[in-house]
């Protein structure tokens, strides 16, 4: 079988998408592709934002190829799956292109593991996959019906089989980029030491968190902890080192203290970033972090009271003033130290500006505290309305837009209504 991996040429105006909006690599593709070759099948990925393409140039590129089975994403990448765009029209905008492709047409992405009626319903297409995608991609394309983790279109009905699905990861083989494709990489994501100095990338070195803190979207997706095996990472960024990638950035959910990870990191010329929590890093490991390349560190600290960090479900063990140590001793080994901040009722504003004061003279940035968007699938979501329905995401929307009047200086200055972002791209 043909299969078509489709990403499509992201836009965010007017969203309140959180997330980057530089290309990064589709490692959902990247190991789909791989699975579904060694299944014996064909498996091409067609990436317009890497790329640079438009919509039509996409579609025509797909249409030349004739697909079997395409398959199309509604977020831009596994970096982004937790805070995806809420809005569903660029992937409805790409399969109105589409409209002419023979064969099945495969969703997947975040908001069908949550709402997956209300999103084969705006989206038109054949299965929806809930979870993460690999396998099920196998065994659809294997020809297999009624999969399980699967959405599929009856007749005016949507049938359900089962929840969102895990893959193996643990094994996953490593994955390759072309020269071309690295070579249209230029962007080092989360990187603000040094200007680039050649092609980025991004790795998957663990999957899923082990906790489960109330505002993060990872229940349906990417949940449980998983840790790949080494040789194949290692011989996976050695690929990626050999194609002249400058730069790796490590998309896992929390990149924890892994010391035959980082020994083996440390013997090579790689310079990389990570996001994780500084209270899981012991002195001695923040010392080993740094002598293995690691230049950018993104630790999710979110409240500066232990009742907030409590509310949150952080179940944190250091005190406020331990982790501003705890962020200088970083900032003593990484060129680029970043403390997250949420906007939390108890967190006084001068206590704040403070904390964050201290840390700025040390080196470490600390952003404003931002409002928080309660994802579907997240645990505030279900304290504010309970589990999602098929409105989930206007709902969540609508509120956030109503509740705040500024937002992160990453998004729009006044982000639009879902119904209104996806009514324009109908």
């Amino acid at each position: 079988m043909r299969i078509a991996l489709v990403n499509p040429p992201w836009s965010f105006q007017h969203s309140i998408y959180f997330g980057c909006r530089e290309p990064h690599l589709p490692l959902e593709y990247g190991s789909a592709k791989v699975l579904l070759e060694a299944a014996g099948h064909e498996a091409t990925i067609f990436d317009g934002h890497l790329f640079h393409l438009s919509m039509q140039e996409v579609a025509g590129q797909v249409r030349a190829y004739a697909p079997d089975m395409t398959v199309v994403t509604t977020a831009p990448s596994y970096l982004f799956w937790r805070c995806a765009p809420p809005e569903l029209r660029v992937p409805q905008r790409l399969l109105h292109e589409l409209n002419d492709i023979c064969g099945l047409i495969v969703a997947v992405g975040p908001h069908l593991s949550t709402t997956p009626r209300a999103t084969m319903r705006k989206l038109g297409v054949n299965v929806g996959i809930l979870g993460e995608c690999e396998e099920a991609l196998v065994d659809i394309a294997g020809g297999r019906r009624n999969v399980a983790g699967t959405a599929v279109r009856q007749g005016d009905d949507i049938i359900v089989h089962g929840g969102p699905r895990a893959t193996e990861f643990v094994r996953l083989p490593p994955l390759t980029w072309s020269a071309e494709w690295i070579a249209c990489h230029h962007h080092h994501h989360h990187r603000f030491e040094a200007a680039p100095d050649g092609p980025g990338a991004e790795v998957e070195a663990s999957r899923g968190c082990p906790y489960h803190c109330t505002f993060c979207a990872k229940e349906n997706f990417r949940d449980r902890y998983r840790r790949r095996d080494l040789l194949n990472l290692l011989t996976e960024i050695d690929g990626l080192l050999a194609e002249g990638v400058a730069y790796i950035y490590f998309i896992d959910e929390i990149f924890l203290p892994n010391q035959p990870l980082l020994e083996a990191l440390a013997q090579r010329e790689v310079k990389f970033g990570i996001q994780t929590r500084i209270d899981l890093w012991k002195p001695d490991m923040i010392g080993l972090l740094g002598k293995a390349g690691c230049v950018s560190i993104e630790a999710g600290v979110e409240s500066l009271t232990r009742e907030g960090r409590d509310t949150l479900e952080k179940l944190c063990r250091l005190s406020t003033d331990q982790l501003a140590e705890r962020l200088i001793l970083a900032r003593e080994h990484v060129p680029f130290v970043q403390a997250n901040l949420i906007e939390m009722p108890g967190d006084d504003d001068g206590m704040v500006q403070r904390w964050r004061d201290n840390l700025r003279s040390h080196g470490v940035w600390a952003n404003d505290p931002v409002p928080l968007f309660p994802y579907p699938g997240s645990p505030d979501y279900r304290k504010l309305w309970g589990m999602p329905d098929d409105r989930a995401w206007e709902r969540a929307v609508d509120y956030y837009v109503e509740r705040y009047g500024s937002f992160s200086e990453i998004q729009e200055s006044r982000p639009r209504s879902l119904s209104e972002l996806e009514r324009a791209a109908a």
